[in-house]
């Protein structure tokens, strides 16, 4: 007897018979039985869940003669019976893989002028329909906008973004779902149980989690399984035969990590390892562990776990261990390992320090050791300390005028013990007899406690003012800053044009950030003196001139400052219509200094330079 595999012997003849798509079947026997079909249908989702062969079901069931009460076919009439033995003439399957030219769907077109022999509706089923070209499309589109009323089109696809919006919008659109974890187990006992073979729940359970969603690729793993367990499919001998990490590894290394044993995870990684499974995927699939051991710890989230009966008690059973800030933090370690591990160099010394942080996550939170995702300061303060050892310290201005301050203070001090001592001696010498006692003349003189002088620090030249501008000499050009209080104040050196244009570009590159607009117009505008000590500027326009107004305070103290002449005066003015010159190009400013100096023009062709 020939030998057929499951996916093709077991393959649904019925809307019934259909797993996992109860809402699109039950959309279509409605359809048959209230006689509302459209011209077009569009059947997609992934591969291996029903596509084609609820197109064959349904294109069966419409050109049914007698078609049942629920919308199903009844399978006895002539159209069912030249459908079931693949002698149809009313129903033609085309696979745009292969046929996606423009002749190919040409020739389609032709048929669809002919009515069907028997029956009501010839149905063209176009698989693949995606892989068509665009020509092939434009080709298609007359006829799917207005085909002949006998004619109903069923097409399947993958890659429905694929498909031109202008044939997506003459079709009735059906989206196929994955297929669940559970009615993919259910199928395949169904099957075992056709086929008188013993299975474990478990191991049926691993068939349908390879399979991803698809009943086909299940049903394509179950005959494989049980060519190699001969007749017994068990938990073992499928994820031998399959490859597949035993979930076993995951429940120890998610226990050994809540505990903090870190050697014992990294011997069992290496045991992995050695067993030539991938550590990328096992850090993949510990994510997916812990992902299902969160679920778990939630009565409402427990039905989003897609594994067997007996699973789903262990995951609940580890959940009630796993707290759920290590798991939290635990899914942010392995994502960001699986993000990182395809350009690591060293795969494996990455997931070493992933599954290291995920079994320090519950350690205490000490100084030390990185408990909750904190890091350890220790390294940190180390080096803290030899950059202090390493740099010497920074006085400044304020600490060196306190530090001279105390020398003077200490030198008067040092000096009024013994003046203190003379006046004492000659008054006993004078006056034998004075009241004063040699306890209290000691007391007096003594040099733990001597009478100090107040020393104020502008005596010493200084002054707070004087102190802030020297910590910080931008202060000077803030808005709003009252002036500068020091010996500048009162002197009157005379400055160059040169000097008045290099402070003035000094100035402008020290103002602050919002600041920065005005400060760039203001480079471009070059001060000139008058007369000692009046400075002229001239501006473009009125508005740059209120902008400059604005700061003109602030202008005159830093030009005062560093121009050391308290008397200057600063005139700004529009500039007259003769006066304003035109602003040149990078090209035109080039052009002139080589008008000026053939040697630039040299250097350029010299070092073969363009403009950019």
């Amino acid at each position: 007897m020939e030998y057929i595999v499951s996916a093709r012997k077991y393959r649904p003849m019925s809307f019934d018979t259909v797993v996992g798509q109860a809402a699109l079947t039950t959309t279509l026997k409605n359809a048959v039985k209230s006689g509302k079909l459209a011209h077009a249908y569009l059947f997609c989702g992934p591969r291996g869940v029903g596509k084609t062969t609820c197109a064959r079901i349904f294109a069966k069931a419409i050109n049914c003669q007698n078609p049942t009460a629920d919308g199903e076919a009844c399978n006895e009439c002539e159209s069912c019976q030249s459908f079931n033995e693949q002698r149809s003439l009313n129903i033609f399957e085309l696979d745009a893989a292969s046929n996606n030219s423009v002749e190919h769907i040409k020739t389609l077109m032709e048929q669809t002028r002919i009515p069907p022999q028997l029956g009501k509706y010839k149905v063209f089923i176009i698989d693949e329909v995606h892989m068509l070209s665009t020509a092939a499309f434009n080709a298609f589109l007359k006829t799917l906008e207005e085909p002949p009323a006998h004619v109903i089109f069923i097409l399947a696809t993958t890659e429905k973004h694929k498909i031109l919006p202008t044939i997506l919008s003459r079709c009735q659109i059906y989206d196929f779902e994955r297929m669940t974890v559970q009615n993919t187990i259910a199928h395949l006992k169904s099957v075992a149980e056709k086929e008188g073979i013993q299975y474990e729940e478990e191991a049926l359970a691993v068939i349908a989690e390879k399979a991803d969603g698809g009943m086909r690729d299940a049903l394509s793993i179950f005959d494989q399984a049980a060519s190699f367990c001969q007749g017994n499919i068990t938990y073992q001998k499928v994820i031998e035969d399959l490859n597949v990490l035993d979930s076993e590894n995951y429940f120890r290394i998610v226990d050994l990590a809540i505990e903090n044993k870190v050697s014992e995870v990294m011997v069992l990684l290496n045991d992995i390892i050695n067993k030539g499974f991938d550590g990328g995927l096992l850090v993949q699939g510990l994510a997916r562990h812990v992902r299902n051991v969160m679920m778990a710890k939630d009565v409402q989230t427990l039905s989003l776990l897609e594994v067997s009966e007996q699973a789903r008690q262990r995951y609940q059973e580890q959940a009630q261990k796993a707290p759920l800030p290590f798991l939290y933090q635990a899914l942010r370690i392995m994502n960001q390992c699986d993000i990182n591990y395809r350009q690591s160099s060293n795969k494996r010394l990455l997931v070493e320090l992933t599954l290291i942080e995920v079994a320090q996550i519950t350690q205490p939170a000490d100084a030390d050791v990185p408990g909750s995702g904190r890091k350890p300061r220790r390294l940190k303060s180390l080096f803290r300390k030899l950059i202090q050892q390493s740099q010497p310290a920074k006085k400044t201005a304020m600490q060196v005028a306190v530090a001279e301050a105390a020398k003077q203070e200490e030198k008067s001090a040092q000096s009024a013990p013994s003046t203190q001592r003379s006046q004492s001696s000659q008054s006993s010498q004078s006056s034998p007899s004075s009241p004063s006692s040699p306890s209290s003349q000691s007391s007096q003189s003594s040099p733990s406690s001597p009478n100090k002088p107040t020393i104020k620090a502008s005596s010493l030249g200084l002054s707070w003012s004087k102190l802030r501008l020297q910590a910080n000499p931008k202060m000077q050009i803030l808005p709003g800053t009252q002036g500068i209080e020091d010996k500048h104040a009162e002197e009157q050196a005379a400055f160059t044009q040169d000097e008045l244009e290099l402070q003035w570009m000094s100035m402008c590159n020290r103002m602050p950030q919002r600041l920065s607009g005005i400060a760039q117009r203001m480079k471009n505008m070059n001060p000139r003196i008058l007369e000692l000590p009046e400075v002229e500027l001239v501006v473009p326009n009125e508005i740059i001139k209120t902008e400059v107004e604005n700061i003109k305070g602030n202008i005159l103290s830093t030009l005062k400052l560093y121009l050391h002449n308290s008397g200057i005066t600063l005139t700004i003015r529009v500039a007259e219509r003769q006066e304003q010159a035109r602003i040149l190009t990078r090209r035109e400013q080039f052009e002139e200094m080589v008008r000026e100096n053939a040697s630039v023009e040299k250097l350029r062709a010299a070092f073969d330079l363009e403009f950019a």
